[in-house]
């Protein structure tokens, strides 16, 4: 790994797991001198997260990480929705019986989890469920996209379960319908569309909930 992917997953780390918050200044020399490398591939790292929109860059200001900003949230979900569910229906014909007991092992632990509901860690659990059915996705750009877009709504999000606490019940049983479609070798594209909705549907459930004068749907590209 290079200074700049260190500095690059170094800082990002640190974004997803709310140690740098919206509006967080971040120093160039400090970071170096923390990493114990040079400005110059702290930079580059910098610039590379200014591209996937965690961090903003003004003049006379520097780099802070970005603010929360509705719009991008529903943006990365949209893109999240087509991406994880490609990633998902490119993996489905390398999931083992193993890895699929997997996936339900963790969706059997956020069911549990509904009767003393914590949002951010019901989200921790559905990250992992996903990751088990997309891990295996044969185009290593999509995925590479996938877990960008997984870092990205951390910032923008802690929990999207947190404004929607009704959307978690409905979302486990998603969950396993989705899982009986690989099992069972159903056709890749109804794979996909499965859990393209599935994704939808939790965002369409937070804009109703935030924006109840929109039509329902708008999550729809």
């Amino acid at each position: 790994m290079s200074k700049s992917q260190r500095a690059y997953h170094w800082i990002k780390e640190r974004i997803a797991g709310q140690d740098f918050t919206p509006g967080y200044r971040l120093v160039l020399r400090s970071i170096a001198k923390e990493l114990d490398m040079s400005v110059v591939p702290v930079r580059e790292a910098i610039r590379q997260l200014e591209a996937e929109g965690l961090v903003t860059f003004e003049r006379n200001v520097g780099a802070q990480v970005s603010m929360v900003d509705d719009t991008r949230y529903r943006a990365s979900m949209q893109a999240l929705s087509i991406l994880e569910s490609a990633a998902t229906a490119l993996a489905a014909r390398r999931l083992t019986a193993a890895d699929l007991r997997h996936a339900r092992e963790v969706n059997a632990r956020m069911i549990e989890s509904l009767s003393d509901f914590d949002p951010s860690a019901f989200t921790r659990l559905n990250q992992e469920f996903h990751a088990a059915l997309y891990q295996k996705c044969t185009n290593a750009r999509v995925l590479e996209l996938v877990e960008s877009e997984w870092a990205r709504l951390a910032h923008l999000r802690e929990s999207t379960f947190s404004f929607v606490p009704g959307r978690a019940r409905q979302s486990v049983q998603e969950h396993e319908h989705i899982v009986r479609l690989i099992e069972s070798g159903a056709p890749l594209g109804e794979i996909e569309e499965a859990a393209r909705r599935h994704r939808s549907a939790t965002l369409d459930a937070y804009l109703i909930h935030e924006h109840p004068d929109e039509t329902p749907g708008l999550s729809a590209l």
